[in-house]
Formats: structure tokens, sequence, C-alpha cells
């Protein structure tokens, strides 16, 4: 297990990365005995650092939410990651939102779906029905994943391992709202679906289904994964849960419109 100094110092390597968007080497090469729980230390640590800046939590992802994600990261369970203010991006409808590249390093785009909480949500026990219940509502969300630690080593071009991932804030760094607000007992949420289009060409197209047969599962299981933390999911909250699409590569200039038909669209620019 990392002592707190390693903890301090890499989470200061990310915040360097962030700062100067010139990514870090791979965590995991250069410690192989790291550990999941390292991992969320890090991630702990760098919200911490994010926090004495002034940022404020604004609520959670979960991500490798999908069975083929987790066994090409080699982990048999999703990972998380927090929301911060400034990580929120609101698209007015029927207009483009114009999103900053140089807000990222490396981003690319994941089709989700977002829960507002209007009730705490207290592990170890939570259900799926506990979560819908203390959802306000259920809105279609783009996540904007990036990579302070480089995705592949810069050397040896291997992928970066689950450790990297869960360190880098399970490589969050935006979300991006502003459509349909739906209630989660009487939409067919499984059955919820986008087109992502990306310069007009369709890039990914997929149903909440895939985000382990209901996107509600992932809140639960999330709440539950912070209870031994001493954290639960509060009141006011986001919660992205998960990609149903593969993550698109982002370019300067390239406008995304992400459609989910009865429940609005999302369009944006990286300017």
């Amino acid at each position: 297990m990392f002592d707190s100094q390693r903890i301090a110092e890499l989470a200061a390597e990310l915040q360097e990365a962030q700062a100067t968007r010139k990514q870090v080497e791979h965590f995991s090469k250069r410690f192989p005995g790291m550990t999941i729980e390292d991992g969320y230390r890090v991630s702990r640590a760098w919200v911490a650092l994010q926090l004495a800046q002034g940022r404020q939590v604004i609520g959670h992802k979960i991500g490798l939410t999908s069975r083929a994600m987790q066994q090409a990261s080699q982990i048999d369970e999703p990972d998380y990651g927090t929301l911060l203010d400034n990580m929120l991006y609101t698209c007015t409808p029927g207009q483009t939102l114009d999103i900053a590249y140089t807000d990222f390093v490396v981003p690319r785009v994941e089709v989700e779906l977002a829960f507002v909480l209007k009730n705490d949500l207290q592990g170890p026990n939570v259900t799926v029905d506990e979560v819908l219940a203390a959802t306000e509502y259920v809105t279609p969300a783009i996540e904007i994943i990036d990579s302070r630690i480089e995705q592949f080593d810069r050397h040896t071009k291997v992928m970066r391992k689950v450790f990297d991932t869960i360190s880098d804030n399970a490589a969050n760094a935006g979300i991006v709202v502003g459509a349909e607000k739906v209630d989660p007992f009487t939409t067919n949420l499984p059955w919820c679906g986008a087109i992502l289009k990306l310069n007009g060409v369709v890039e990914e197209t997929g149903l909440a289904a895939g985000v382990q047969g209901h996107p509600a599962v992932g809140i639960a299981w999330l709440a539950n994964k912070l209870a031994p933390w001493g954290e639960h999911l509060k009141a006011g909250q986001i919660v992205l849960a998960g990609s149903f699409t593969k993550p698109v590569p982002a370019k300067v200039g390239d406008v995304f419109d992400a459609d989910y038909g009865p429940l609005g669209r999302l369009q944006f620019k990286f300017n």
C-alpha cells in the first residue's frame, strides 16, 4: 500500500498534468505493486487539491460498466470518480455549445444517462428500487473523458492499467447536460437510446441497457462502494450511470450531435 507521501506526490503529478496538458507516465509501471485501493486514494488526494483551489463536488461518475471494458481492463467491476463544478457544461436546446479544447488533454466523448438525486443514498445495502425512489429525474448526458496519465506507454506502447485509470479520477474530465428531464418510474430507462454523430457522420449508437442491463444498477453499486470510505451519494448530486457507447476521440473543430430521440439532443463543438 502506498504511504501518504507517495499518494500526495502522485496527486500533485496529476494536478501538474492537468495544468500543463502534458501527460505523465503510468503509475502502475513505476510502482508494480500498486493496488486498486492505492488508485482510489490517489484520486481522492487529487480531488482534495481541486477543492483547495475552490472547486466543489457536484456528483460522481461510474465507468467500465460494460463487460467488454471490464475484461479489457482486467477488472471484474466498474470504477468511479468525482464530478466537480468546473467540469459541467450546459447546452441550450437548438444551439451548439462551444467547449474549449484547451480545457482537456486528449478528450473523448461518451453517451450516458445522468441521475439527479432528490434524496441521499447511503450504502451498504442500497437497491435499484431505492435508487429510483431517490432520483428527482434522469437526463441525457455526455461524459468527456480524458487522460492525464497517458493511455499508452510512450516507450512500450502498452495500455495503461485500471490502477492508472482509477488514479486519474476514473478518466473523468467533463459532463454535458441540457436535454429533457424524465421521471425514472414512467420512463423505460433500459430502452433509452442515442445516436452520436461526429461532424454529421454517425459514429456510435446504443441503448442504456448496455450499462449492466439497467442504468440504475450502477448507481446502487456506487452507493454501496462508497460506504466503506465513509461517503455517500447526496441529494442534489449528479451521478453518471456509465457509457453505452464506445468513446469517440475529439479534435479541435469537431462538432458532436447526440440525439436521444424523445429525450432531446446535446450539440457541442470543441474550439
